[in-house]
């Protein structure tokens, strides 16, 4: 089992950053590649960003592309999502997710594990 908590949500007003962070235990961290995920009310959920196990490679949703970064330290067992820039349509509930395969635009279906979420909102 590995267990993730998210956590760096808050509100921010457009064009401001915030800083996500997720941090696991349980298993090897750094067998997991990492995904973060967000959905808004209303709407399915959406791919935002993944890194692979080792941190060396990236990938990003068109919508974020340039203005998120995701990392890890695999020493400290945590993920990162640095967000810059913030829009409206940013808002929607955070997930980290861990998954053993690194699928750089995931896909389809549930990663092997779900963090519990951190909310997101930003003011116009």
């Amino acid at each position: 089992q590995v267990q993730l908590v998210a956590s760096g949500g808050g509100l921010v007003q457009a064009g401001g950053s915030l800083r996500l962070s997720c941090a696991a235990s349980g298993r090897t961290f750094s067998n997991y590649a990492m995904y973060w995920f967000r959905q808004a009310p209303g709407k399915e959920r959406e791919f935002v960003a993944s890194i692979t196990r080792s941190g060396l490679s990236t990938y990003y949703a068109d919508s974020v592309k340039g203005r998120f970064t995701i990392s890890r330290d695999n020493a400290k067992n945590t993920v990162y999502l640095q967000m810059n820039s913030l829009k409206p349509e940013d808002a929607a509930v955070y997930l980290c997710a861990a998954d053993k395969q690194y699928y750089p635009r995931w896909g389809s279906g549930d990663p092997d594990y779900w963090g519990q979420g951190t909310q997101v909102t930003v003011s116009s």
